[in-house]
């Protein structure tokens, strides 16, 4: 009888351990995203989307008038942008430009239209202007930057790799 009970005993440890070590794994192919307001670290929202899940952050350039239009999509613990758009409100679709001239074309101004682009981010910080009206899409989810952190606020996006509980937690 004591043999049965420790053996039994053994079973539910090793079982209660490997359940343990499952929900603690890091499976690829997910990434976690999280939106903080800054100071405040109140959560905005969490999300786990699969790989390929796609963010869309629009707002207005308050320097050059233009409305523009950032999308991302999930990769393994990571956002990726791959494309921006720097528009003309009503104005002539933008010219299409060479992903590599990006940097450049975010301080000189005027309407272009990047794909391709390939930049893995981990974190993105973003300040809130009177102007801009900058708003995140995930999902069903519509998030508006100033509406939630204010004029001058501080809206952080992070991306990592969530766990297995994590997974089924927010997805």
């Amino acid at each position: 009888m004591r043999t049965r009970r420790l053996i039994i005993f053994i079973l539910f440890c090793t079982l209660g351990l490997g359940l343990w070590l499952l929900l603690w794994f890091v499976p690829t192919g997910y990434t976690r995203i999280d939106l903080t307001e800054g100071d405040k670290e109140r959560n905005l929202l969490s999300a786990v989307l699969p790989d390929g899940d796609r963010l869309t952050l629009t707002w207005r350039n308050s320097q050059f008038g233009l409305d523009v239009t950032e999308s991302f999509f999930a990769r393994s613990g990571v956002i990726v942008q791959e494309s921006v758009t720097f528009a003309a409100p009503e104005g002539a679709p933008p010219p299409q430009v060479r992903a590599e001239d990006v940097d450049d074309l975010f301080h000189t101004g005027g309407a272009f239209d990047a794909r391709g682009l390939s930049r893995p981010l981990e974190r993105i910080v973003y300040r809130i202007g009177e102007i801009g009206r900058p708003r995140l899409q995930v999902r069903d989810r519509r998030i508006a930057f100033k509406e939630e952190a204010g004029f001058g606020g501080r809206i952080v996006l992070s991306a990592s790799r969530p766990s297995l509980h994590e997974i089924l937690l927010y997805r």
